[in-house]
């Protein structure tokens, strides 16, 4: 079955590449709007932190952008989470 596996940069820190996705994927992840947009957003997190730990490797300043929200944990509330942050 076919794969999306996202890494740090395995070229340029070959011990230290870290794996930040590896999905199993298929045709019915783009079989929907709702589906495939799930999937681009699993991608952008994992694109994100592969940036960041590149970043980190080489002791880079993060950049001044926001990340991509994530999901809320179940349970927790809008106000509840927004007061902790």
């Amino acid at each position: 079955m076919p794969r999306v596996i996202v890494t740090s940069d395995p070229t340029r820190v070959t011990r230290h590449a870290s794996v930040l996705l590896d999905e199993q994927v298929s045709s019915i992840h783009l079989a929907s709007g709702h589906a495939a947009s799930q999937l681009i957003e699993r991608l952008a997190w994992a694109i994100n932190d592969a940036e960041e730990a590149e970043r980190e490797q080489a002791g880079a300043p993060a950049p001044r952008r926001a990340p991509a929200p994530r999901p809320r944990a179940a349970g927790r509330s809008r106000r509840r989470s927004a007061a902790a942050a």
